[in-house]
């Protein structure tokens, strides 16, 4: 698809860090507000190795991500992004990602309960544009550089 889109997607990823993360257990989809992270297109999230969420994702590694909506109805664009999420727990890793605002739930970097989710996305729709038709971004490899 075309730049402009990836532009438009990007510009939500670097400002809206809360939505939602939808995975699966037992075939129902379950939903839970996250703050999440990006690198480009990729997106990150700190989370406790213990929860169900977790479990969910050594199950079935897809998830449903939304992003940016504050209730402004057709003026206020959000995003909808599937992806496979990947649990990333080395040191070095979990360093790099580190951000005090997680001290509230873990005890640092090094902490074992402490790891990161990797979502990388394998489409991303734009929703509710000024033509009121979502704009769909397929993710490519060269998206993920």
């Amino acid at each position: 698809m075309s730049n402009s889109l990836r532009d438009k997607i990007l510009s939500i990823l670097e400002k809206e860090k809360t939505g939602t993360l939808a995975t699966v257990r037992n075939g129902k989809p379950y939903s839970r507000y996250m703050d999440f992270y990006n690198e480009g297109l990729i997106l990150y999230s700190a989370s406790d190795l213990n929860t169900h969420k977790v479990g969910d994702m050594e199950r079935n590694p897809y998830v449903h991500i939304l992003l940016g909506y504050h209730g402004q109805g057709l003026k206020d664009s959000f995003l909808e992004v599937e992806g496979k999420a990947t649990i990333l727990d080395s040191a070095e890793e979990k360093q790099r990602l580190w951000n005090p605002d997680f001290e509230g739930w873990f005890e640092g970097p090094n902490d074992p309960a402490y790891i990161v989710l990797k979502i990388t996305p394998e489409q991303i729709r734009l929703m509710n544009t000024k033509n009121g038709k979502p704009e769909v971004y397929q993710v490519g490899s060269s998206d993920l550089n």
